[in-house]
């Protein structure tokens, strides 16, 4: 049983249905295994995957789920959101080719950016979030990709897809696009002009924080099989339980999804009034420089943004922090719980990109679902502990 074509996203989400042998449970069967036995040695060597690292019913269904999700024809899982994004630009790029990357990517993609394509002969550029049209200035000869991340990671800028994939189409440039926040409901750059769309599964498909994963999306068979053909060069694989678990946080994605949205407005609206924030960096938010951009291109946000600190001593931001219960500090967002970070030593800006309004230290926020007024109580026994420091 499956979802009409034409029923809501979230339907089709909740409805697809893998092709599976015999009954139809409503959710897949996890099949744990290496070895797929098969009876005749056609179907040994058939087109259809034949071991267990290409992935069976579950991780079939999770591909189906994602398709729907991206607005895509074709999908890759991948183990996590880093291989995920190290796949999506591998599969664009070669030896002697160059890639402009935005300087507002996550660290570790950017690392690999930087160092892993030098390796592979692959020079790799970092450019403004903010360039717009503009990018075309920095295209040379052998560029041969573009990676964006919009939100930005840390700092949440917007950048404008369509107006970067008019520019890079004309010289066949591939745009990769890091959807991890906009999750596939909120962003759609395949349809705004991208090649292709990855997502950390980890962050809000999974959504409870207990299981990795990654996904490479494109509506183009061509690059549906470079991206194939580079994940099975590489070996990558996603493990059957981490699937199940992404099949799982899917299906109740948007209702989530709008509950981190409220809650997570709600408190940047609050911080914004508070003596102790500089300013907060939500592109939901009026405030937000970029916010226009996210309106046109956004359909909703979610419970992930920043603020700036007001410049305070060490010892009163560690106070502020041991004063708080229900915020942890750690790294990752999109699961139930809140998490609250010091960003600045996390920040791998080239120095030309990233500046505050007012001196003070980057904070990430993730509000999870806890009830929005146990948080602000307590944000405001940090922001005691805090000004008492």
């Amino acid at each position: 049983m499956s979802a009409n074509d034409d029923a809501a996203p979230e339907t089709r989400l909740i409805h697809t249905r893998a092709e599976r042998l015999g009954r139809v449970t409503v959710n897949p069967p996890v099949e744990r295994a290496s070895t797929v036995l098969f009876r005749t040695e056609a179907a040994l060597y058939g087109p259809k995957p034949t071991y267990g690292r290409m992935g069976l019913t579950v991780h079939r269904e999770l591909e189906a789920a994602l398709c729907i999700l991206e607005g895509a024809r074709h999908t890759r899982l991948a183990s996590n959101g880093l291989q995920a994004c190290a796949l999506g630009i591998a599969s664009v790029v070669e030896a002697g080719g160059h890639l402009l990357f935005t300087d507002s990517a996550y660290g570790p993609t950017a690392r690999f950016c930087e160092k892993r394509l030098k390796t592979m002969g692959v020079e790799a550029e970092r450019f403004n979030p903010r360039i717009g049209a503009g990018i075309e200035r920095l295209f040379r000869e052998n560029t041969q990709a573009i990676l964006l991340e919009s939100p930005g990671s840390l700092t949440f800028e917007i950048s404008d897809l369509p107006a970067i994939a008019e520019v890079a189409k004309k010289r066949g440039i591939r745009i990769v696009c890091d959807n991890t926040w906009g999750a596939g409901l909120h962003y759609q750059p395949l349809a705004l002009g991208a090649d292709i769309s990855v997502q950390a599964l980890t962050k809000y498909v999974v959504g409870h924080s207990d299981a990795f994963g990654g996904a490479v999306m494109t509506n183009e068979l061509s690059l549906a099989n470079k991206v194939a053909n580079c994940s099975e060069d590489w070996g990558i694989g996603l493990a059957p339980d981490d699937a199940y678990l992404a099949i799982r946080g899917i299906r109740s994605l948007k209702t989530r999804l709008k509950a981190h949205e409220a809650a997570g407005l709600e408190l940047a609206r609050w911080l914004e009034t508070r003596p102790e924030v500089a300013s907060v960096i939500h592109p939901a938010l009026p405030s937000h420089p970029d916010h226009a951009l996210w309106k046109r291109d956004f359909t909703g946000a979610n419970g992930l943004f920043a603020f700036v600190l007001k410049d305070y001593p060490a010892e009163a931001k560690k106070r502020f922090f041991e004063a708080l219960s229900l915020f942890g500090m750690g790294f990752s967002w999109g699961g139930f719980e809140s998490l609250i970070i010091p960003c600045d030593d996390q920040l791998t800006r080239s120095g030309t990109c990233w500046t505050r309004q007012k001196p003070g230290e980057l904070m990430r926020v993730h509000v999870g679902l806890e009830a929005v007024s146990d948080l602000k109580a307590d944000l405001e026994a940090g922001f005691a502990a805090l000004n008492a420091a």
